[in-house]
């Protein structure tokens, strides 16, 4: 485990029990969520590879921003 996921889970632990399970709740959520992800793209690399290709064309057209973390 890393210090910083330790460091977390350390953290959530003092919290009361609702907000530790809505915080697990949330991680587990994440984890699938990513998994599936990871299988949609193996699945399909193509779809990804022309997804990637489209967005490099938008970007080389010009419409395209930079990214702004603050207008998030």
């Amino acid at each position: 485990m890393t210090y910083m996921l330790d460091q977390a889970i350390l953290a959530a632990q003092a919290l009361p029990d609702a907000e530790q399970d809505a915080i697990a709740a949330a991680i587990l959520a994440e984890i699938q969520d990513e998994h599936r992800w990871a299988e949609a793209f193996e699945r399909s690399p193509e779809t990804l590879a022309e997804l990637a290709r489209e967005a490099l064309e938008e970007h080389r057209a010009g419409r395209t921003l930079p990214l702004d973390p603050d207008r998030m």
